[in-house]
């Protein structure tokens, strides 16, 4: 009776990794195509953000735009992969999930509330990633 439970328990817990792994994969390829129309905006048109003029990490908006543009068509790339199961997915998920942090933190001048909202989705989806046992049956 006892081994019944724990049996129940674990896969209650494999259930609830399978999840966090097709959320994150989700919430990559929706957020990696957010970044693509996002770097789209700023290549096209650099009146659509506003300009800080002292800022450290200052680059020019276009070259921001090429920056989120190629890190929303990765983060996209990894999300089908994750989708699909591939076993380099997961780890290269985390990596371009920092990546997109890095770059939405050296962002948050020219879009504050997106930035921040999006720092928060990517240190979420790292977490989702890594609490993942790969060797479970439901991943």
């Amino acid at each position: 009776m006892t081994t019944t439970t724990q049996h129940r328990r674990s896969e209650g817990t494999l259930a609830v990794a399978g999840g966090l792994t097709a959320f994150a994969a989700v919430m990559l390829v929706m957020s990696g195509m957010l970044d693509i129309f996002r770097g789209i905006m700023a290549i096209a048109d650099d009146a659509i953000y506003l300009s800080t003029p002292n800022y450290v990490f200052k680059f020019d908006l276009t070259s921001w735009g090429w920056i989120h543009l190629a890190l929303g068509l990765l983060a996209m790339a990894v999300g089908i992969g994750l989708v699909m199961g591939a076993t380099w997915a997961r780890a290269v998920g985390v990596g371009v999930a920092g990546l997109l942090i890095i770059a939405n933190f050296l962002d948050i001048p020219y879009a504050p509330f997106w930035s921040v909202t999006l720092i928060a989705l990517y240190a979420f989806i790292i977490w989702a990633l890594c609490v993942v046992r790969p060797d479970s049956e439901t991943y």
